[in-house]
């Protein structure tokens, strides 16, 4: 089942909608507590407008702070979106990987099968079989 949904194309990191009824309740609260986080931040910069000063490395110059922080809420976003997306590549990376092992473990097992199949056809059935004690 697991190798059918890799080799389809889906991810078991983020599984496509319809895939579980749990994938979409989970991205609708995060839509919603995400929107209901821009609104606090809409409200808190409408109530700060302000210029403040904002000092760089080479000078300083004046904002109004709704800018200073819609600016800083954007960037935080920007990152963690980033280190999500690398999180995401490196988790199916690995995935990936382990589904090569996980076949390549399967087709030494089912080889082993197969040799140990032909042993026992080598082995007659009427023979008994020694297994260390003597009577």
């Amino acid at each position: 089942m697991v190798s059918e949904l890799i080799e389809t194309g889906y991810t078991l990191v983020y599984p496509v909608f319809g895939w579980k009824g749990e994938s979409f309740m989970k991205f609708q609260w995060t839509w919603l507590l995400g929107l209901l986080f821009a609104i606090i931040i809409a409200v808190f910069s409408v109530l700060n407008v302000d210029a403040v000063p904002v000092n760089y490395a080479f000078g300083t110059s004046e904002w109004p702070l709704v800018l200073v922080i819609l600016c800083s809420a954007l960037l935080g976003a920007a990152i963690s979106g980033i280190v999500a997306m690398f999180r995401f590549v490196l988790a199916n990376h690995r995935i990936k990987e382990l589904m090569r092992d996980v076949n390549a473990k399967e087709l030494t097992i089912a080889a082993q099968q197969n040799q140990i199949m032909e042993l026992q056809k080598l082995v007659p059935a009427d023979d008994p079989v020694d297994d260390g004690e003597k009577t």
